[in-house]
Order: C-alpha cells, then structure tokens, then sequence
C-alpha cells in the first residue's frame, strides 16, 4: 500500500502497515522432489543479485500422476509471506482442494517492510527497480521442478501493492498465469496492453481511503507511490476487457452490500469485479493486517470465491 515516495526516507515515511511479524519456518531440504507435510516450508533462491525468499504450502503427499494447481499469493506493502497467509487463510484449503500455495516476500532496505515494484508502486522495490516479474518467474520454475504442478492452472493474488503486482505480472507474462484476482487494488491508466489473456477478478470496497473506488489514491499515508494516482477500480475491468476481448458493456448486480459487475467475454476469459460497500483497505473474509488496518467485511469471503473462480478458469 501506498506513500508518496521522498528518496531516501520512503520507508520510515511509512504510518500505516500491515503486521509484520516474521514467518517462524524451516528450510526445506534443496533438490527434494515430494511435498510430504504442509508444514512451514521457507525456500529462497537468487535473482538479480538478491536472496529471494517465498513459502510453500503443499498437501501432505501428492498422489501418482497428480499435479498440482498453483496458487500464488502476493502481501501487501510493508508485509510479509508470513502475514500475507494468516490475513487470507489461503493455507486452509492446501489439503481440502489438493492445492499448492505459495507466498513470496518482496525486497526492503532492510528490516521486514517489504515491498513490490508493481509500476509506480511502491517504496524501495520501485525506487530500486527490483525485477520482480523475473523473481516470480524464476520462484514458478524452481517449484515446477521441485513439485509435481499443472502449469495450466497457476494463479495469482495479491492485497493492495501485491494487488498491482498480479496486475503487472499478468500483462508482461500473460503465457505464466491464467487467472488472476487482486484485492484492493488499481491501475495507473498508461498500462500497455497484455500480449495475451488472462482471466481477472478484482474485489474493493467502496470504504477504501487507500485506493479509492472513485480513483485518485496518491498513497497518501502509506508506502510510496510515485506522482501517479490510481484510477477508478473499475478500469481494471475495463482494461482486461479490452485485452480479453469481452464485450465493452458489462452488467452488474447488487445483493446486500455486494456489487458484482460480469463482462461478457469468450469461453476462458472472464472478467468479473466485485465493490462491497462495507468493506475499506482490507481482505474481504479474512483478517485484519494490525490493529489499525481497516476491519474486513463478512458480506463475502474473497479466499473462496476466488478458488472458485480459478478452479473454473484454466488456462486455454
């Protein structure tokens, strides 16, 4: 999440952030082949001249001839793996969906405030022009030779900056991911067009200060942003439309507190966003990234809808 960047002091400029307590974890074994717990799983590997770090959740033994759907999940800014899996509860559904859930940590000056460098966003990660699409890249083929995973079903997912840096990730490589769903999250407006489809759904809240549903977040009291403020959260709907071909109008409905806007696209390509009314800065269903950050809403749990709205979208 956002702060409008002052060189040199963007992370003690930080007021607002998620918990940052460290991951307790233990190294997995290099070179081993088979998941055999979903225990705390820690593994690292080097990219662009750092030690990148990424947890592994895996179900407790992989079947003959099964593989894997992946699903990554990206914290926000100033958070880590560790607080990324206690606030979305992704790891609940390891052994129930025969899933594998990865939680990568972002790069900081130093100390625990990690960021990502998701285009104008955020802090130390943007400064320093980390490679983060390349990191993620290389974290998905270190684990397609460790585990037995279907490329054809990797996901992506992430809160606020981790929001922005599936967005990112999925229009630079489009042939690596075939859905993915940011959580209060937004665009810029100068984004290039993806050279390849992906399925998208996007969830906000109409309470969000951060990233306002009306456009116009600057980072103001967060992680810094560059001097671009976010757009409207409904053109993350009408970018991938336009990407994946949907037809320009999309229809919504509401239920409660819950507005859900569906694109018409073709067969593979859904793009679906959904505002809650009652929900700010925060993953909906989940938990609270500290005692400061906004309380998410109930009206919905963001974790499995979007399950159920990967498990449906494959890559084609």
């Amino acid at each position: 999440m956002p702060v409008r960047l002052v060189p040199g002091r963007a992370l003690r400029a930080i007021t607002l952030l998620l918990a940052l307590a460290a991951p307790d974890v233990h190294a997995q074994r290099p070179g081993a082949r088979t998941p055999t717990s979903s225990a705390n799983a820690q593994q690292s590997l080097q990219h662009g001249g750092r030690t990148r770090t990424y947890t592994v959740r895996a179900p407790r033994s992989v079947r003959p001839n099964e593989r894997l759907p992946v699903v990554v999940v990206l914290h926000g800014g100033g958070g880590s793996a560790d607080n990324a899996e206690r606030m979305t509860g992704f790891t609940r559904l390891v052994e129930r969906e025969r899933i594998l859930v990865v939680y990568p940590d972002g790069t900081s000056r130093r100390g625990p405030l990690r960021t990502w460098n998701a285009g104008h966003c955020c802090a130390y990660a943007l400064e320093e022009k980390v490679d983060d699409v390349g990191f993620l890249v290389a974290m998905l083929d270190a684990i397609a030779a460790q585990y037995a995973i279907d490329p054809t079903r990797v996901y992506m997912t992430g809160m606020s900056n981790g929001a922005m840096m599936s967005h990112r990730f999925a229009r630079e490589r489009p042939d690596r991911v075939a859905a993915i769903a940011p959580v209060v999250g937004a665009l810029f407006g100068d984004e290039a067009p993806a050279p390849g489809p992906v399925a998208v759904l996007a969830f906000n809240g109409a309470k969000d200060e951060l990233i306002p549903p009306q456009g116009g977040g600057t980072g103001r009291g967060a992680i810094g942003f560059d001097d671009m403020a976010t757009r409207p959260v409904a053109e993350q709907g009408t970018y991938w439309a336009a990407v994946n071909g949907c037809d320009r109008t999309p229809a919504t409905t509401r239920s409660g507190v819950v507005q859900h806007t569906v694109y018409r696209c073709p067969a593979g390509r859904a793009v679906e966003l959904y505002l809650i009314e009652d929900n700010g800065h925060a993953w909906p269903g989940g938990q609270r990234g500290n005692l400061r950050a906004d309380g998410p809403s109930r009206a919905l749990n963001a974790t499995d809808v979007m399950w159920t709205f990967f498990a449906a979208h494959p890559k084609r």
